[in-house]
């Protein structure tokens, strides 16, 4: 009597997991591009950039609410205490993680950028451990550690921007899993957050608008780009959050390994930033350690597939 819902709920769950895992390739893989959008703009202070961010990003989420019918979840969102709390905390963490992403970008230590965000899966992975009870088999152990090691190679070798890299890790492991937990969705969640920072944002351009720093751009193109950016914040973020709560959070600590690649790659590439030994070493050691949780992962779902009821 019951096979019918149940194939359903399965079919419901497959559907879920796959528009998760879009979500999340799409949101990492725009991540690991920004640094060339950010560089375009390196004539603009950092906390210029997130202060246009916030607030062209509330315009481009206002449209979304509009288009959407979002207000309602919001209104409900911003009642309900817990969630309300929640979203205060990530706002702060979301700020912190941009500002030190952007200052990283155009201070020419994008390498520094890409270990914080190698360091985030294992972050991710370890959260989903310990706080989400997700279990980790022996293959995923071992992943841990061969990308602890990894990234410990490469942070003996860039001590000196290493808070560049911890800032980045903690903020925005920290940051998902709140949003994970927050009951809201992406574009109810997100507009929340950014109205929260808006009037700092705005309060900060009015405050300095004016002085020696070029705040709006020196020229036509860097005010577009500027007012452009909120569109080019929100959309990873809004896939990543929308991949988050599709997804456990370990198999975004996998797929997280995407953008700090690019990242990786754009740096010494494109930017001619240095790599070294120590920079070889950690590539080669992230890399097989997000190949065998990766056949872990398949191997998981696979038999659990096998589990299911046709």
């Amino acid at each position: 009597m019951d096979r019918a819902p149940r194939t359903v709920t399965v079919t419901a769950d497959r559907s879920e997991a796959r528009a998760g895992l879009g979500f999340g390739v799409a949101a990492y893989g725009l991540w690991g591009l920004l640094p060339i959008y950010f560089k375009l703009l390196s004539a603009v202070p950092a906390v210029a950039i997130v202060a246009h961010r916030i607030v062209w990003s509330m315009v481009a989420l206002l449209v979304l609410v509009l288009a959407t019918g979002a207000a309602k979840e919001i209104a409900t969102a911003v009642r309900h205490g817990p969630t309300l709390r929640l979203l205060l905390l990530t706002s702060v963490l979301i700020a912190i993680n941009w500002l030190i992403y952007v200052y990283a970008v155009n201070s020419g230590h994008i390498l520094a950028g890409s270990l914080g965000y190698y360091l985030n899966p294992l972050a991710n992975i370890l959260l989903g451990r310990f706080v989400l009870k997700e279990p980790l088999g022996r293959m995923q152990w071992a992943a841990v550690a061969i990308a602890g090691a990894g990234i410990a190679v490469l942070a003996a070798g860039a001590l000196s921007h290493l808070w560049i890299s911890l800032t980045l890790c903690c903020s925005f492991a920290l940051y998902g899993l709140l949003r994970k937990i927050a009951k809201v969705d992406a574009i109810a969640g997100l507009t929340i957050e950014t109205t929260v920072l808006l009037p700092l944002a705005v309060g900060w351009l009015a405050f300095t608008s004016g002085g020696p720093q070029p705040v709006w751009g020196t020229n036509a193109t860097e005010l577009a780009l500027l007012i452009f950016a909120g569109v080019a914040s929100t959309t990873p973020l809004l896939l990543f959050t929308a991949a988050a709560r599709r997804l456990r959070y370990s198999t975004l600590g996998v797929l997280q390994f995407l953008a700090p690649t690019l990242q990786f790659l754009m740096a010494v590439f494109l930017y001619g930033e240095p790599f070294g030994q120590a920079q070889a070493i950690a590539f080669a050691a992230i890399w097989t350690a997000a190949t065998l949780y990766l056949i872990s992962s398949l191997r998981s779902a696979r038999t659990h597939a096998e589990m299911l009821p046709e």
